[in-house]
């Protein structure tokens, strides 16, 4: 009889213990997708690189990065060379060469004409925050013909200086930058003061044969491309930006802006770059 109790007692035991394991692997498995969803969606975001235009530098994102790198994409913002599209565009080519998987290409200002040159198959969409976007053969300054597009102000805030150049006769160049006095009313006016004035600072002159270099074919004509028009721009006219969207195609929308709306409204700017890697 004492045997008799002692070996129901272990198969209670045993069943118990079985019972709860069973609900230990099933809580488990019921897990297991959330926890493996989360590093396959990162690993899915495309690398966006962002472009900075004439008279700034690549300092002139941080906000709208800083957003971005928040949101969990990898952000690149290589210096434009700003001396002509063929070669600004054959810069921002060898940073692309280095980088694996898909790519978000954005362009500020004349960032824009540089990305309308890059060709590279990794790149999925294209973004323009109030950038030139030219047709082939086209010059950038036909986008800001007064007679056709009036109420740019930059041509009378420029002044010219003579810069060290490899790539200009003799070593040297012609370029342009924005009149430091006249930066933060005609590049700025809803930038702080004190930032505007530092950006002035620190602005990156535009060889002047730059904006007079004909475009090459566009990668827009054959890449899904979003366009951010800045209502209140002061060197690029808003019509002249919507022109531009339009003939592109482009998924369209606006802010009220002034030139520097990457610095001023940097979460809109970062909301329409994700809008374009999301497709």
């Amino acid at each position: 009889m004492h045997d008799s109790h002692v070996v129901p007692g272990s198969t209670g035991t045993s069943t118990r213990s079985r019972r709860a394991g069973a609900v230990v692997a099933a809580l488990l498995l019921s897990a297991a997708p959330v926890v493996a969803a989360a590093p396959a969606h990162a690993d899915s975001l495309p690398t966006v690189v962002l472009v900075h235009g004439a008279f700034a530098n690549s300092s002139s994102w941080d906000g709208v990065a800083a957003k971005l790198r928040a949101d969990g994409y990898r952000v690149v913002t290589p210096e434009n060379p700003l001396r002509g599209p063929a070669y600004d565009s054959a810069a921002i080519e060898r940073t692309i060469n280095g980088i694996d998987g898909p790519i978000v290409l954005v362009g500020h200002s004349y960032g824009g004409t540089v990305i309308t040159n890059v060709h590279d198959p990794k790149v999925e969409s294209l973004v323009y925050i109030s950038a030139f976007a030219p047709s082939q053969g086209e010059v950038a300054l036909a986008e800001i013909n007064p007679i056709q597009y009036p109420g740019s102000q930059l041509t009378l805030a420029l002044r010219p200086k003579i810069v060290d150049d490899p790539q200009g006769l003799a070593g040297k160049n012609l370029d342009a930058y924005v009149d430091p006095a006249s930066f933060h009313d005609v590049f700025a006016q809803d930038v702080d003061p004190a930032v505007a004035a530092d950006m002035a600072a620190h602005q990156h002159s535009l060889a002047l044969t730059a904006n007079l270099e004909p475009s090459g074919p566009p990668s827009w004509a054959s890449t899904p491309s979003w366009y951010l028009v800045s209502a209140a721009d002061r060197v690029i006219p808003p019509a002249s930006q919507r022109d531009m969207a339009a003939r592109m195609g482009a998924h369209t929308s606006e802010i009220d802006a002034s030139h520097a709306g990457l610095v001023s409204h940097p979460a809109d700017v970062a909301a329409v770059v994700e809008a374009a890697a999301q497709g």
